[in-house]
């Protein structure tokens, strides 16, 4: 794949790296970003502004090592996919390994963030139940063989089918029946499938719901509750513009995230947070209240914070690939624009503190 990236880049005449332009005076930082020029790319550069950092993008699979980089203060790692781009991330490691920048986002971390490895690796944490993922070469199913593959590794249907390196609800359907799976396959693309052990996220109100968590040097901080009647739960599709209630649970998870997670969930989230170890990234799940009795009218959020059973943290995803995007310009989102901007407010604090550091590390530059 990096030799098929290099010779398209020879193709289209691309340089290695291009600067962004700024439009500030002097700035905050000066961000050397890692990219691939396939997909895969974290959707961070939304953070960096314009006015307070000089941003240069490198495109990794174009680097040679005597190619001369720009002057940088940081390194930001913006290859976030594990599952399709460990070869960008392989060549991020060697440039990084020529360079004395802190580096956000260290591409040998991200590489452990596949599906399949943090099914594996975050199941053993206390609180936390992941879908079992198997990974396999579309040639290997059949009707005839899924089942017998399915009860080898304890799984049954309904079972999930994604395609690696999407996002957003692309190219994940969920098969039902055995028979239905050749129909399946032909919506997917690539030569690998992911098979992916359906979480029960429905709740006793007959709603699902899926948190996201930014991950954020150290600290933890709300991006979204979504409400949906569908399995496959995305803030963009799910029924929020129509539903004041789900809002009004939106904006509740948004101002008091400890409250209606509760304490033991809270532990929960910062044990993955230590085990993933990324500068930025974050977590999609639901909760898992076991035999906590629920009532029609409660939502899942708030009988987190009233229940005395610790609900399990269904992890769902957890990468660098979670995005924060800005509220649309309409009033209904208002609510939702203090908490994404402390957001965008901590990434510029981290990006500033971590380059005036290592200035401070060259005395003649402090």
């Amino acid at each position: 794949m990096h030799d098929a990236a290099a010779q398209l880049g020879r193709a289209l005449d691309l340089r290695a790296w291009v600067a962004l332009p700024f439009h500030g005076s002097v700035p905050l930082a000066r961000v050397l970003v890692l990219q691939s020029i396939l997909a895969g790319n974290a959707l961070i550069h939304r953070f960096l502004d314009d006015k307070l950092f000089a941003v240069h993008i490198l495109l990794v699979e174009f680097w040679q090592p005597d190619l001369p980089l720009p002057e940088h203060d940081l390194v930001l790692n913006a290859i976030g996919d594990a599952d399709v781009r460990g070869d960008a991330l392989a060549q991020a490691e060697r440039i990084l390994a020529t360079i004395t920048a802190p580096v956000l986002n260290a591409p040998a971390t991200v590489r452990l963030t596949s599906r399949a490895q943090n099914a594996a690796r975050l199941r053993l944490l206390p609180g936390v139940r992941t879908a079992h993922t198997l990974r396999v070469q579309r040639d290997e199913l059949g009707p005839d063989t899924l089942p017998e593959l399915l009860e080898r590794h304890s799984l049954q249907l309904p079972i999930l089918l994604r395609a690696p390196g999407f996002h957003m609800g692309q190219n994940c359907l969920r098969l039902d029946r055995f028979e239905d799976l050749p129909i399946s396959l032909a919506q997917l693309p690539g030569d690998e499938i992911l098979l992916v052990e359906h979480l029960p996220t429905r709740s006793g109100d007959g709603w699902c719901r899926k948190y996201r968590v930014l991950f954020l040097d150290g600290q933890m901080y709300p991006v979204h509750l979504a409400v949906s009647s569908d399995w496959k739960v995305h803030f963009f599709s799910a029924e929020m513009a129509a539903n004041a209630a789900h809002r009004l649970e939106d904006a509740r998870f948004l101002a008091a995230m400890d409250e209606v997670l509760g304490s033991a969930v809270l532990a929960t989230l910062q044990r993955i947070q230590r085990a993933l170890d990324l500068d930025y990234g974050g977590i999609d799940f639901g909760l898992d209240f076991g035999d906590v009795v629920r009532s029609e009218s409660d939502s899942s959020s708030c009988q987190a914070a009233r229940s005395n059973a610790a609900p399990r943290i269904l992890l769902f995803e957890a990468n660098a690939n979670m995005a924060v995007l800005r509220p649309p310009d309409d009033p209904l989102w208002d609510y939702r624009r203090v908490a994404v901007d402390r957001i965008y407010s901590a990434f510029h604090a981290m990006l500033r503190e971590r380059s005036a550091s290592a200035r401070c590390a060259i005395p003649a530059r402090c």
